[in-house]
């Protein structure tokens, strides 16, 4: 579970970067140069969600709460922006639902 939870926290950074850094060229002015990693940090986002064992939807759903709470830490750390009650509190909602579809018992 730990191994699945640091490959979800690893692939939303990768794609949180391959739309940062764009981002930065649009709204910044920064470097068009920036597009270059950002292309490859999305082409790990890819690569990284195809690790997983399972479904590929079953995999996005779940992907989605941690992406969340990735994104949260990142709008604190990165865009210096204190995340409030109610983006935790939907966080925690986001993570609920990630583990339900995570945990859930499944026929073989």
């Amino acid at each position: 579970m730990l191994k699945t939870l640091a490959l979800f926290v690893l692939t939303a950074l990768a794609e949180i970067l391959g739309c940062y850094l764009p981002w930065l060229w649009l709204r910044e002015g920064w470097s068009a140069w920036l597009l270059l990693p950002g292309a490859l940090s999305l082409a790990l986002f890819a690569w990284l969600l195809s690790l997983h064992p399972t479904a590929a939807g079953r995999v996005y759903a779940a992907y989605g709460g941690v992406y969340i709470c990735v994104a949260l830490l990142w709008l604190w750390l990165v865009d210096g922006i204190r995340p409030t009650v109610w983006d935790l509190f939907g966080g925690g909602v986001a993570l609920a639902g990630m583990a339900i579809i995570v945990l859930a018992p499944r026929s073989s």
